[in-house]
């Protein structure tokens, strides 16, 4: 706060000043010696110019007191000036001495008329003063409008520091009437970025290390067995159930990989993302003719419109869609809803099951990136990237995806924002 108050003090003062100084000169040069307050005096003088020397000092005498200031005629030889100083015809001459009293002489044919002195300022004394107070109240102005952004300045700085100490939940706190309001908004939003990138580095590194353990483990095993299977008195139908096993551990190892990465590179959402259009019915009927097969719980779709052309990443939004549809075939028991409809300007595609439903505790959890429920739903084998999937899909389009669940019946629905 010191450096800052001191700098812009200097930067003010010098400022004020530098501009006193110039705006003074230029009055004093270009204005002020004529200006209109010289017009009556360079009248006087001519006006006693014309006159015989008996009769100027009548007419001054009247000038005197019509005008309040004191005037004298002098003779020509009477008045001592510097070498810097000359007496010009029609020209006014201003002296002020160190008592700050002003004289102004004229050229009178062999005459110069004097006027004055006259006190400048009353208050020159008092000078000294008003210009200090002057500064005092610059530096204290200076000081209230400084004091309030070096304490936000500051608190942004300690929240930094704490930030950098590894606390990633550190967020500053301002006043609405802050200067450096934005700035601290835009702290806040950066560092919720990193928390998140950092909390999902740490999920993703346990379930790497816990999600694979399982099938490595049974791949390891199936490696130390395999000289046996080769054997003769190893039937083929044993061979091919033996080598079966193997591939759905490295399938199981592959989806969780290319989970893992569709999640990692949906955390991106840079300028390079390329829109385009596509019919939301048609991916959506589509995509239901695709999985219904896959269970035998029906999907039965239904559309309030006949056409919705809708701008985005269509295979994003299908694979958000897909999601909801094949998480809700390992749950429901006798049929799955698709509802696609237009409300208030947004698009809502809903998903519904008649499943046993998800507690309330953990409907906000479940879009967490690796949460899976603690009820067991239908021996679920999934890796907790599904849903999470989805809720970035719908925050990288401006939209968001809800869930609303009960014993029978668990709806999630996704919206987009019409264009």
């Amino acid at each position: 706060m010191r450096r800052l108050f001191i700098s812009l003090y200097l930067l003010m003062s010098l400022t004020i000043i530098g501009l006193g100084w110039t705006l003074e000169t230029l009055w004093e040069s270009n204005i002020k010696e004529h200006s209109a307050d010289h017009a009556p005096l360079l009248i006087l003088a001519d006006t006693l110019a014309q006159l015989p020397q008996s009769q100027r000092e009548q007419v001054l005498q009247q000038a005197v007191l019509r005008h309040q200031l004191p005037m004298v005629l002098l003779p020509g030889n009477a008045v001592a000036l510097n070498n810097e100083q000359e007496l010009q015809p029609g020209k006014i001459l201003t002296t002020v001495n160190e008592r700050d009293q002003q004289r102004q002489f004229l050229v009178v044919d062999d005459q110069v008329l004097m006027v004055g002195p006259v006190e400048l300022n009353k208050f020159a004394h008092w000078q000294a003063a008003y210009t200090l107070s002057f500064y005092v109240l610059l530096a204290l102005g200076i000081l209230l409008w400084i004091r309030p952004l070096s304490r936000d300045i500051k608190s942004l700085e300690q929240v930094a520091i704490e930030f950098g100490k590894a606390n990633w939940r550190s967020r500053v706190q301002l006043p609405k009437s802050s200067q450096v309001l934005q700035l601290g908004n835009t702290f806040n939003q950066m560092a919720g970025q990193i928390s998140t990138l950092i909390e999902n580095q740490k999920h993703m590194s346990n379930a790497v290390s816990h999600e694979i353990r399982t099938p490595l483990a049974r791949l390891k095993f199936a490696i130390a067995l395999l000289p046996s299977y080769c054997k003769p008195e190893k039937s083929a139908e044993d061979r091919d159930a033996f080598l079966q096993d193997m591939r759905e551990d490295v399938k199981e190892i592959d989806t969780l990989l290319a989970e893992m990465l569709t999640y990692a590179s949906l955390e991106s959402n840079g300028p390079d993302i390329q829109h385009e259009e596509a019919d939301l019915v048609v991916l959506c009927r589509q995509l239901v003719q695709r999985l219904e097969p896959l269970s035998a719980t029906p999907v039965i779709f239904d559309s309030g419109v006949t056409s919705l052309i809708i701008n985005g990443e269509p295979a994003l939004m299908e694979r958000a869609i897909q999601n909801l549809i094949t998480n809700a075939q390992r749950y429901a028991k006798t049929q799955i809803q698709v509802t696609l409809s237009v409300h208030n300007q947004r698009v809502q595609v809903s998903v519904a099951d008649d499943g046993v439903g998800i507690p309330a505790e953990e409907q906000q959890k479940i879009f967490d990136p690796y949460y899976r429920s603690k009820q067991n739903r239908n021996e679920d084998k999934g890796y907790g990237l599904g849903l999470a999937i989805v809720a970035r899909i719908m925050q990288r389009a401006s939209g968001k995806v809800t869930v609303k669940s009960e014993p029978g019946n668990t709806c999630f629905s996704l919206f987009w924002p019409l264009p």
